[in-house]
């Protein structure tokens, strides 16, 4: 099993926790949906985690050691690897979840000058009330240094029937931006209102946490689920964490003198009308963009994500 890092290495096997599993990302109202529409909503909520993850090792122009809350400068993306171990998050009652288990695992790649290419595949194991289901749903993207154009491209399966697949690009332009599809079909859509694409949006995140902000609405694109939805994102962002981090990967000295903050987005689809968001992802989010203690929330259920590995690749010089 490739392990969504690039190389063609194996991903870790993650442990059976049941006799009957699914293996999904995950779904928000298991019990009413069919097979399809529970598919596209785990692959949604992995898209948006995959946009989360790319800031992973965002950081300032100073070095790490320098920096503080208030430090300014340009917002640089740092080449990385990690890998976060997923569980069921029992605090939040399920009734139609028993256990699961699971795996994100992505490669970050880049800088300002050449644009970012992210590779990301979430595996997760449930155990549901329907009983076994597979799915397992992998992203690429690239996106420009300017941010003023996007690549992507989104595989997820169940395990029968062949994968669901979503490939365009997107570009800015005229006030809007324009999506041509590859897939699912054909086709060509523009949209008259701006949107960040994933990357700019997190270097909206990390600034507005230096700038001692509490909250950020960004319209956010991403290409997830038919390539076609729009989502108002809301990010609330607390005080600064002062207790040492639970995660072992930061537990080492360059991440002690390092400012983080505990970060919550809300996803709200453009158009539904609903009041309450679509999902929610929280994480501690490090002045220096690394982020841990992840936790996906579907509505029905939710899943914690704990740091396991964190690579950081050197990064190539860039002036922007």
């Amino acid at each position: 099993m490739a392990d969504g890092r690039g190389g063609g290495k194996a991903l870790p096997a993650v442990p059976l926790c049941a006799a009957r599993l699914v293996c999904a990302i995950a779904a928000m109202h298991l019990d009413s949906d069919s097979p399809e529409a529970e598919q596209r909503k785990m692959t949604r909520i992995g898209s948006a985690f995959a946009a989360s993850a790319s800031l992973a090792v965002l950081v300032a122009a100073a070095p790490a050691s320098a920096q503080s809350p208030s430090a300014g400068g340009p917002i640089r993306l740092t080449p990385h690897k990690a890998v976060y171990d997923l569980v069921l998050d029992t605090s939040k009652p399920s009734k139609s979840i028993e256990a699961a288990r699971g795996r994100i695992a992505f490669d970050f790649t880049g800088d300002a000058c050449e644009g970012y290419a992210l590779s990301f595949r979430q595996v997760t194991q449930l155990t549901s009330e329907r009983g076994p289901r597979v799915i397992d749903a992998r992203t690429t993207s690239f996106e420009a240094g300017d941010g003023a154009s996007y690549r992507f491209k989104t595989e997820s399966s169940s395990g029968a029937g062949p994968a669901e697949i979503v490939d365009g690009t997107a570009e800015k332009g005229n006030g809007g931006y324009e999506v041509k599809l590859r897939a699912p079909k054909p086709e060509t859509h523009r949209e008259p209102a701006d949107a960040l694409f994933p990357n700019a949006q997190m270097k909206a995140v990390i600034a507005a946490a230096k700038a001692g902000q509490t909250t950020l609405n960004v319209r956010l694109y991403d290409g997830a689920n038919s390539g076609k939805e729009v989502y108002d994102t809301l990010s609330v962002i607390g005080k600064r964490i002062e207790a040492k981090p639970s995660e072992t990967p930061l537990q080492r000295p360059e991440f002690e003198s390092i400012a983080r903050w505990p970060v919550t987005i809300s996803y709200f689809k453009v158009g539904s009308g609903e009041s309450t968001p679509a999902y929610t992802i929280a994480f501690e989010l490090y002045e220096n963009g690394v982020t841990g203690a992840v936790r996906l929330d579907y509505g029905a259920f939710a899943l914690r994500g704990t740091l396991t590995r964190l690579d950081l690749l050197p990064a190539q010089d860039c002036a922007k």
